[in-house]
């Protein structure tokens, strides 16, 4: 793309921002008239929740929200007449509020001492109790639904709070006693028909990529069975999506339609994967013939890769390199439907048949795991705005780290985690609690940043939303939050200004080693895939082992991210003359004139592979090398701690973007800063994720042309 082609193109993109303002601004009217309806609705004294919300396609607490009087008798019933799961301690407790003298909290090692200040807000005397159907609202509804900023979880006091220090009973990770089967499969590309299994390459005639099409074209084709169906380009569940408002309903449209012969899978034998996953982009469609003989299951090759144009037979060698590749690192290596299925049972085969913890690695507490999703984000995402940045980039220069969260799982959290209050950990040696931040804990705390400070927020804080994080800069503020070890020395011994952090409490475990076999296969594996895609003399198998190489990273990317065990959503549909019979904990994601698709939590599993403490200090690992990073071999640092005040643009997971080039070793070694785009300027700052990625395009395409060219 050179520069009169790059201006036109944003001409074009700025088009279409006009189109979507527009398009939004009408869909703003439209909810604004269903809100007046919905409120118009609760004034009818028969009138309930739970039929007004399938009707207009919210979610019971949304409905709540817009109209308090609608809240369930079971929520507005007075404490005495309430049911006794009403009054069950939550697995989570809302923190304890924070007295203003600090004794509460203990200084960390370089820190400040406490001092006798109030948090960022100041307490305030109690305020009579609220009517019991505004405490109901409260309860059911998010905090951010009703514009009141997160407050993050904390410990259960006292000895409640002990309790969560544990183990749950008769779950434990253990290594398995057989050996995963192989699934016959076929790649195909629902655009230009094409079809490979095995080494045959057909053409289909598929004339709308319905589902039921595809599922009988390949049964016929194929007599001898197909279990697994990658659809590698094409994307079929999006042929419709401009008749629906957004993509998840198109994609619910698509994976529910009637399918002649076919219909929704629901799980054999040992193998629970029934029914369909719903995402936009990568959906799980899983279905079964009438006859109950055969069970296929419709997946994007997206969940491993970009295919990035490659054909059906280039990504079928990928998926065949892929497999070599683990074979020669683990003896019964089976590639699953995705990346984290494959992942987490390679893992399990790599916990010892002796010796240490061949018993097993046993899942925390329910209480625990629900602390840790609830306060360990995931990778770092952020756009710094003007004023922040100037109102004109000189340029933007794009930084990713290679195959990132395999530089940090050399060291995990292990064995039974000891609760460490404020006072206990006031009471150590200053040795004794460097060491304790060094080791693999969690910590609430409580933070300042410094009056002096001028670059990025080193730490990250609850911001209105679900699960949504920033991370506060501005000299003086004060929050609370959690965080875990590698975050807390970096604010504390940041190349920069120490920042002030109190602990308030924490979650201490040993330093242990489950991950570091399995990352370490996974690796060698990465790494000999990586050099094959640089040296093969065949463009197309040079491809494939690219491909590979970038499967192996989403097998341990998405296997860690699969140990942080979310809690369980259940998708379901109802028809919509039953829609009172949509459950009433139910949130509407999608509906057309037959049904309703819909999804609801369903808690935690007893998942025996269920470890978050692991998840959760990967993730913060690799936030705090995004700040600063040590290279022993070069005798240097990198990170954005590690740049000019001003010029740090964006954090994207594992991407930094810059106004001014770097000189940051990169030996293509996991973790290394990877030159990846570069953009020259004048450019106007992005401002919304979809300006940057615009320009992160351009720029990875601007550096491929220079790079080709040189």
């Amino acid at each position: 793309m050179d520069a009169q082609s790059y201006t036109a193109a944003l001409a074009d993109l700025r088009a279409v921002r006009d189109d979507i303002k527009k398009a939004q601004a009408a869909l703003a009217k439209l909810e604004a008239a269903r809100d007046k309806q919905i409120t118009a609705l609760a004034g009818y004294e028969k009138a309930k929740a739970e039929r007004i919300a399938p009707a207009a396609g919210l979610s019971l607490a949304e409905v709540v929200a817009l109209a308090p009087a609608l809240a369930p008798a079971s929520l507005t019933a007075p404490a005495d007449q309430a049911p006794a799961s009403a009054t069950a301690q939550s697995p989570v407790a809302a923190p304890a509020a924070s007295g203003s003298d600090g004794s509460d909290a203990a200084a960390v090692p370089s820190a400040s001492p406490v001092e006798d200040t109030p948090d960022a807000v100041p307490h305030q005397a109690a305020s009579p109790p609220a009517p019991p159907a505004a405490a109901a609202v409260q309860d059911l509804v998010p905090p951010a639904a009703l514009g009141a900023p997160r407050t993050l979880p904390s410990i259960a006091e006292g000895a409640a709070g002990d309790g969560w220090f544990t183990h749950t009973a008769n779950l434990v990770s253990q290594r398995p006693n057989f050996t995963q089967q192989a699934r016959s499969t076929v790649f195909l590309d629902t655009t230009t028909g094409v079809l490979v299994h095995r080494n045959q390459r057909t053409r289909l005639e598929l004339k709308t990529g319905a589902v039921g099409e595809i599922l009988t074209a390949v049964a016929h084709t194929v007599p001898d069975g197909v279990e697994r169906i990658y659809i590698t380009a094409g994307d079929p569940w999006h042929h419709d999506a401009e008749r629906y408002p957004y993509l998840r309903d198109a994609v619910a449209a698509w994976l529910n339609a009637p399918a002649e012969g076919w219909r929704t899978d629901t799980g054999r034998g040992k193998d629970k994967m029934a029914g369909h996953f719903v995402h936009p982009r990568n959906p799980v469609g899983r279905y079964q013939s009438n006859d109950g003989h055969a069970h296929v299951e419709i997946r994007s090759v997206g969940e491993w890769f970009d295919a990035d144009g490659a054909d059906p037979a280039t990504v079928r060698d990928a998926f065949v390199l892929l497999w070599k590749a683990l074979r020669q690192h683990f003896d019964d290596a089976v590639i699953m439907g995705s990346p984290s299925q494959t992942g987490r049972d390679l893992w399990t085969r790599t916990i010892p048949a002796r010796g240490q913890h061949a018993e097993g690695y046993p899942v925390l507490s329910e209480e625990l795991r629900g602390l840790l999703h609830a306060t360990a984000g995931q990778g770092r995402t952020e756009l710094i705005t003007p004023p922040r940045v100037p109102e004109q980039l000189p340029q933007l220069v794009e930084y990713d780290r290679t195959f990132a969260y395999a530089k940090h799982t050399w060291k995990s959290p292990v064995g039974t985690p000891r609760r460490i209050t404020a006072a206990a950990f006031a009471a150590l040696s200053e040795k004794e609690q460097t060491k304790a931040l060094f080791g693999c804990g969690h910590w609430h705390v409580r933070v300042t940043v410094p009056d002096t400070w001028n670059h990025v927020g080193l730490l990250p804080a609850p911001a209105p939303g679900e699960r949504a994080w920033h991370y506060p800069a501005t000299p003086g503020t004060t929050f609370t939050t959690w965080a875990g070890g590698p975050e807390i020395h970096t604010a504390l011994a940041n190349p920069l200004t120490p920042w002030k952090v109190d602990i308030l409490e924490g979650i201490l475990f040993d330093d242990g080693k489950p991950l570091d076999d399995w990352s370490k296969k996974l690796k060698e594996a990465w790494t000999n895939l990586t050099a094959q895609s640089r040296i093969h003399g065949d463009p197309q198998q040079a491809t494939a082992a690219h491909l590979a190489a970038r499967a192996v990273r989403a097998i341990l990317l998405y296997g860690i991210g699969s140990f942080a065990q979310r809690p369980r959503m259940v998708t379901g549909t109802t028809p919509r003359h039953l829609e009172r019979d949509v459950p009433a904990d139910a949130e509407i994601i999608g509906f057309d004139n037959e049904l309703i698709t819909w999804q609801r939590p369903t808690g935690f599993t007893r998942d025996p592979n269920a470890h978050p403490e692991w998840a959760a200090a990967i993730w913060s690992a690799a936030r705090a090398a995004l700040l600063t990073q040590r290279h022993r071999e070069d005798d240097t640092y990198a990170g954005a701690l590690h740049t000019q005040p001003g010029s740090v643009i964006a954090f994207r997971t594992d991407a930094l973007y810059l106004t001014q080039p770097q000189t940051w070793p990169c030996h293509q070694q996991p973790g290394d800063y990877l030159y990846k785009g570069h953009l020259t300027g004048p450019i106007p700052a992005p401002t919304t994720e979809e300006d940057l990625l615009a320009l992160r395009d351009a720029g990875r395409a601007a550096l491929a042309s220079t790079s080709q060219g040189t």
